[in-house]
């Protein structure tokens, strides 16, 4: 948007100059893998879970009002959580279903095979909270459950997103590799049952993206 607003101002103060719009929609599909951190109680070391490996996919629409950044906003389904182990090798699982809205300014460097970074906010709401598996019942130390009737998660995230890739350009379609880390400030605890804790997030993925929408226009 302010990259947008930036275009509009050089147009009507430099007189004749020639810019263009360019809208396309796609999908984008691959593998997410999160890491949860807490503190139990103010204080104590802070304790790094095993993670959730799960796919993840998304609706991607993006916008250009330069030829080199944009705007992307994205419909994702997502799975985050824990995978917790006692000294017995019993193993405790929770897995947490979200639908995130990334909105990301996007950069691009290059013409037909290009290099880009992408950056911007998210938000999301949980879908779905599941323990998968309960191998034991952990002490005030270990991660509690988020998928019993009384636990009552917090369904709301919200974090920042940076990813960098190489995309291909063929004819009116892009084809995209991206490299993703999300660091996640929302929590679902809402019980206290956890002094402090937060997620980060890594995605490999491939977007596919068909233009349908370009214009081109001069202001004299």
């Amino acid at each position: 948007m302010q990259k947008f607003i930036a275009v509009l101002f050089c147009l009507l103060v430099f007189g004749s100059v020639e810019t263009w719009a360019q809208t396309s929609i796609g999908i984008r599909g691959g593998i997410s893998s999160s890491t949860m951190r807490y503190r139990y109680s103010p204080g104590r070391a802070e304790v790094r879970t095993g993670g959730i490996t799960a796919p993840t996919f998304a609706l991607v629409i993006e916008h250009f009002a330069s030829k080199n950044a944009g705007i992307q906003i994205e419909f994702q389904k997502i799975t985050l959580g824990y995978t917790q182990s006692n000294e017995l090798n019993q193993t405790n699982i929770s897995e947490w279903d979200y639908l995130k809205v990334p909105v990301l300014s996007n950069f691009y460097a290059g013409k037909s095979g290009r290099f880009h970074i992408k950056l911007g906010p998210h938000i999301g709401y949980m879908l779905q909270a599941r323990d998968v598996q309960r191998g034991f019942e952990g002490d005030e130390t270990n991660l509690p459950t988020y998928g019993g009737p009384s636990d009552d998660p917090n369904r709301f995230m919200y974090g920042i997103t940076a990813g960098a890739g190489l995309s291909k350009l063929f004819g009116k379609s892009t084809l995209e590799g991206d490299f993703r880390f999300s660091y996640e400030f929302g929590r679902p605890e809402t019980q206290d049952r956890i002094f402090d804790m937060n997620s980060t997030n890594i995605e490999i993925t491939l977007t596919y993206m068909f233009q349908f929408l370009k214009k081109k226009y001069q202001d004299d």
